[in-house]
């Protein structure tokens, strides 16, 4: 339930906008693309970031038939004017639309909208319905606005309205600028930038005041549920500064909120599911990065799990998510 992908094609939104350092991809030797921003290299990507037909092969070995997919967090566009981002918004999800019209068995998809402007958001959300698009996936902050901010509720508000999930995903790292060595923006940042989402979403009262809301949140919740004895001491101790918007103790929430599976740790994982259940984890992968779970659930099934605890963290959660059945997929 958390993939990446991109069209195997990029349109030049640099010199059609006129501004900015938007993605596109140089195919500069064959089955590989260098992921350009701007004028400046960013990322080599495979062509199993692209390939559909390729991208099931290779989940095949795994014993895995379904994908959830959606875009790489660099390409939300956050920053952009909020028209142009509403732009490559509908390329991307027009994309995403298509593969899974092409492959109902195989593929679903989640969008993505331009989160700096409300009403966009809304009607690129209900458009991304119309044509068959599960839920979105959305950044962990907003260019630096935390996703307790008044002006996102809507946009929560509609998604639960629609019907759809949201999957939160770390980007715009804090603190990147200061730790650009060994990695640590992936290695410290993301996990903390998870739980900044969760802890805006708990504390602002999003989650009560929309409890149909299914919000999933990558890399196992980040540093949140591994830092909930903090998160919720600092509640106790200091309600006039953590509890002003909602006065409902955060480790209540734990269970009402999915967590992907992504932890890289067997240890981890049984404390995760001991903190939210297995009914609240879903299998999730990173595919195709390296710093994902590329051995698909191998260390889940190496486990010794109950039947059930598996077949939960494999399917069963992601659906219920997602609000699909499993006959979808027969």
């Amino acid at each position: 339930m958390h993939t990446h992908i991109l069209p195997a094609n990029l349109p030049r939104w640099s010199e059609k906008f006129g501004y900015g350092d938007f993605i596109h991809l140089e195919h500069h030797r064959q089955g590989f693309a260098r992921m350009m921003q701007g004028d400046r290299f960013f990322r080599e990507i495979n062509e199993n970031c692209w390939h559909p037909e390729l991208r099931i092969e290779e989940y095949a070995k795994f014993g895995t038939q379904v994908q959830v997919v959606c875009t790489i967090p660099v390409m939300f566009s956050y920053w952009a004017r909020p028209h142009d981002c509403l732009e490559v918004s509908k390329f991307l999800n027009d994309d995403l639309a298509e593969l899974c019209v092409k492959y109902p068995k195989n593929y679903v998809a989640l969008a993505t909208v331009p989160m700096q402007d409300t009403d966009l958001a809304i009607q690129e959300l209900e458009r991304c319905k119309a044509i068959g698009l599960k839920g979105i996936q959305i950044g962990s902050n907003i260019n630096d606005l935390n996703l307790s901010e008044d002006r996102f509720f809507p946009i929560f508000e509609a998604c639960e309205k629609l019907n759809l999930a949201v999957m939160v995903h770390p980007w715009n790292m804090m603190g990147s600028a200061n730790m650009t060595k060994y990695w640590l923006p992936w290695l410290v940042g993301m996990p903390a930038e998870t739980s900044r989402a969760a802890c805006s979403l708990i504390f602002s009262g999003v989650l009560e005041r929309l409890p149909k809301l299914r919000v999933n949140l990558s890399h196992a919740s980040g540093s949140f549920l591994a830092t909930i004895g903090r998160v919720e001491h600092g509640f106790n101790c200091r309600p006039d500064l953590v509890a002003i918007d909602n006065p409902i103790n955060p480790r209540d929430y734990l269970g009402r909120f999915w967590v992907d599976s992504i932890t890289h740790d067997a240890r981890m994982l049984e404390y995760v599911l001991e903190m939210v259940g297995s009914k609240r984890v879903s299998l999730g992968s990173d595919y195709p990065f390296p710093l994902g779970d590329l051995e698909i659930g191998k260390y889940i099934e190496d486990m010794n799990l109950p039947e059930d605890t598996v077949k939960d963290i494999f399917y069963r959660s992601t659906l219920e998510w997602l609000d699909m059945k499993e006959e979808d997929f027969l």
